[in-house]
């Protein structure tokens, strides 16, 4: 029995000691969240990024990363912050409409705090913890007083600000802050801007762009180093979502299916919001059979997997185009988009980290975006609000978790049962053996003994 306990408590002692794994990195760690809007991740397969591989070889790479629908920039970029589904933290699209407040939200009027009020994102948690700050350069949300509170220090966002200035703006806060900036963000436009322009598939003007991508990811590290922030700083980069190849001749034409009278349009391709003005059920029956390339859906019809119900700024009817497919008025010109299925490759990013919480050379191959959220919560050390994401998806990527998946967990347990059962019947045989009385041999008398005593 002795045997057996020391044994099991062996076995804990590896587990405890594996769960705990190691956390030598900093007691008051600091993480950098940075976005590249639009970056698809089969970009990293398709061109070079010699700065970026650099980063990955020395970090953790995450091969896709599924995104929450819609695919669109506002909605992504607060699920990765907040770790919510868009009908949970209320922005449900670029375009918004409120029906009892009768108020819009478009990507250029977005500053009224109602309509990001219905979360509370990681930089707000971490401004409200004593001696910590953030900082924010242009990440969407980030200007506006989310519950009274804006990041200590954030530049009002300016698409012609260039990547140098921002840069330069949160590596000052991350350097000279007091007290200390532990969170910070930073946002880019590119590669969405020209992947709307040109189509992920433009191989030439793509490259020209990418390339400048990953000279700012060598300025970046470049920077950080030089200023003594890379050794304890956690890095991660991301994006919201991808992009899908456009054709001037694959058009849904809603002008064609029903009068523009019928009803007012929120948001436009590839998943269009439709307010009916008169009878819901007649807009639908029309929109219905408007384009086989098309699936429409009453509010209450959406699929369940895409967590896209259950707010009241989801409009009665929702359109979604087939993958590569535009929604337009009266033959507007196309573009190439994104905001398609989550469930599509095409709209998939990727994330890549390094620093002292992460591994180093690891690769794995999916996670969600909202399972970022609690990750940056760990990290930083703060208690996550109530959030859709699983901290479990990506404890692999962290040095100071135990992370196994199911096959090797099975094979240790049937391992560990196995010495077990093997001590337990070696143990037992021992036992017996001990246990089991020794016969007395008889006398043997030799031939002058006396003859024994008769009582």
């Amino acid at each position: 029995m002795f045997m057996m306990k020391l044994l099991v408590l062996l076995l804990f002692s590896v587990f405890i000691t594996g769960c705990r794994g190691n956390s030598s990195y900093s007691l008051t760690p600091k993480l950098l969240l940075v976005s590249f809007d639009g970056f698809r991740a089969d970009y990293l397969q398709k061109y070079e990024f010699p700065h970026l591989q650099n980063f990955i070889k020395e970090g953790v790479l995450v091969e896709n990363v599924k995104n929450v629908f819609i695919t669109k920039t506002f909605p992504n970029h607060y699920s990765i912050v907040t770790g919510l589904y868009e009908e949970s933290h209320g922005i449900v699209a670029n375009s918004m409409y409120d029906a009892v407040t009768k108020k819009h939200f478009s990507d250029s009027n977005d500053k009224d705090p109602f309509w990001w009020n219905e979360a509370v994102p990681i930089w707000v948690t971490n401004q409200l913890q004593e001696n910590r700050t953030s900082a924010a350069a242009m990440w969407p949300g980030t200007d506006v007083p989310i519950h009274n509170t804006t990041p200590s220090y954030f530049m009002n966002y300016n698409s012609s600000v260039s990547f140098a200035e921002r840069l330069n703006n949160i590596t000052l806060w991350l350097s000279n802050s007091n007290p200390p900036v532990t969170f910070a963000t930073l946002y880019w436009e590119e590669p969405d801007a020209s992947g709307h322009k040109y189509g992920p598939e433009d191989k030439e003007n793509m490259r020209t762009v990418l390339k400048e991508i990953d000279k700012h990811i060598g300025d970046l590290v470049h920077k950080l180093k030089m200023l003594g922030l890379w050794e304890n700083l956690n890095v991660i980069i991301t994006s919201d979502h991808g992009m899908t190849q456009c054709s001037k001749d694959r058009l849904i034409n809603l002008d064609r299916c029903i009068d523009h009278s019928d009803y007012t349009l929120i948001d436009l391709t590839p998943v269009a919001a439709i307010l009916p003005k008169r009878n819901r059920t007649e807009v639908y029956n029309k929109l219905k059979i408007c384009s086989p390339q098309m699936t429409v859906y009453l509010k209450e019809d959406i699929p369940a997997r895409f967590y896209y119900q259950h707010n009241d700024r989801i409009q009665p009817i929702i359109l979604v185009a087939e993958e590569g497919w535009t929604i337009v008025l009266n033959k507007s010109l196309s573009k190439c988009d994104h905001g398609y299925d989550n469930s599509l490759p095409s709209m998939h990013p990727f994330l890549a980290a390094h620093g002292p919480a992460f591994h180093k050379g690891y690769k794995h191959s999916t996670i969600n975006s909202v399972d970022i959220y609690p990750m940056m919560c760990h990290i930083l050390g703060l208690k996550p609000r109530p959030n859709n994401g699983t901290f479990g998806n990506t404890k692999c990527l962290l040095v100071d978790q135990w992370c196994i998946n199911l096959l090797e967990a099975i094979g240790i347990v049937i391992s560990a049962l196995l010495v077990l059962t093997t001590l337990t019947c070696l143990i037992i045989i021992m036992k017996n053996r001990l246990s089991v009385p020794h016969p007395f041999s008889r006398l043997q008398l030799q031939d002058d003994d006396d003859d024994p005593l008769i009582g």
